[in-house]
């Protein structure tokens, strides 16, 4: 998967922005300030954090070996992906909308009402 095409899945939820406020080596990917994703560029294959429920994250870590703890994150809640083909598109879809879920669910009332 190119950088672009996974940037382009990642900016279709609602409410999702791209900064680099690590540099540019890591694309980071926000909803309403709160990060559901980032993309370490200089990596080949990329590599795609999402965060995750704890039961759902040790479960795929078991059955991937493209999944793995989340790299400088905190391991029970974010997983890190090899986008090296292994881990079906599918699957990487349903973990991106998941991720993105997880943060808009702990925003605050005002900030999901103003996703729409």
């Amino acid at each position: 998967m190119t950088y672009e095409v996974l940037a382009e899945l990642l900016l279709s939820r609602k409410g999702a922005v791209e900064d680099y406020p690590f540099g540019p080596e890591a694309a980071v990917f926000k909803v309403a300030g709160k990060m559901f994703a980032l993309v370490a560029l200089d990596e080949s294959p990329l590599r795609l954090t999402l965060k995750c429920d704890p039961v759902e994250a040790d479960f795929l870590r078991n059955i991937y070996g493209a999944i793995k703890p989340g790299y400088h994150m905190n391991k029970q809640h974010w997983n890190t992906i090899t986008l090296d083909g292994f881990v079906p598109q599918e699957l990487l879809h349903r973990m991106i909308d998941s991720s993105h879920a997880l943060v808009v669910k702990g925003l605050r009332r005002a900030e999901r009402e103003q996703l729409g």
